[in-house]
């Protein structure tokens, strides 16, 4: 049984987590295994709805014609004016022209990421320009594919535990991290049932993101 299958099996037993499941469904938590494509993704991402955001990276690919997501030895090379033409900011383009160059020159070890422990990928991978604790939360779950990652920083997170606990207002991380002791362990599955719950409350657009 994958890492997966085992936390919604262990979630079904939670009071609150059993509901979501059988209402959502399977998680589906797989975005790819490249390294780059994916830190490129979380930074176009950032503080957006996902629409807007889905629009701007759709933009970004359209830069690189051909097969396949562009190495960052091709993004580098890509002039500022021609990345904010694509709809992104000026500190988002500074960013990923950061990340492409710390990719090509070894500052970032990205074969070694799958062997750090979760706390040594944040600080490895905070050191790239506009790559905060949130950023490097989402890689941690949607790349590396880590079981225990829950994170409070993300204001979709913040919400969905606000409605399924009732709580009267956003909850500060110490505050989840107290009602997560239960289901800590399996927090990436969890968080992804919490963000299902803020997506569909009435009125509510999520934004992903804080650097």
């Amino acid at each position: 049984m994958n890492p997966i299958d085992k936390s919604v099996r262990e979630l079904q037993r939670h009071r609150i987590f059993g509901k979501l499941i059988k209402k959502h469904g399977a998680p589906d938590l797989e975005r790819g295994k490249n390294v780059f494509q994916a830190l490129v993704r979380a930074i176009v991402y950032q503080q957006l709805s996902g629409k807007a955001a889905a629009t701007i990276y759709g933009r970004f690919l359209k830069l690189f014609p051909g097969r396949g997501f562009p190495k960052s030895e091709v993004v580098k090379k890509v002039s500022f004016k021609k990345l904010r033409s694509v709809g992104l900011s000026n500190q988002k383009a500074s960013y990923i022209l950061d990340l492409a160059k710390k990719f090509s020159d070894g500052t970032i070890k990205h074969k070694n990421l799958h062997k750090m422990k979760n706390e040594e990928v944040v600080e490895h991978l905070t050191e790239v320009k506009g790559i905060g604790v949130w950023t490097a939360h989402m890689f941690l779950i949607f790349t590396l594919n880590r079981s225990d990652i829950l994170p409070t920083g993300d204001l979709g997170i913040r919400k969905g535990f606000q409605i399924v606990y009732k709580l009267k207002k956003l909850p500060e991380a110490e505050d989840m991290e107290r009602l997560a002791k239960s289901w800590r362990e399996h927090a990436t599955v969890a968080s992804w049932y919490l963000w299902r719950a803020a997506d569909e409350a009435k009125g509510m657009v999520v934004k992903r993101g804080e650097n």
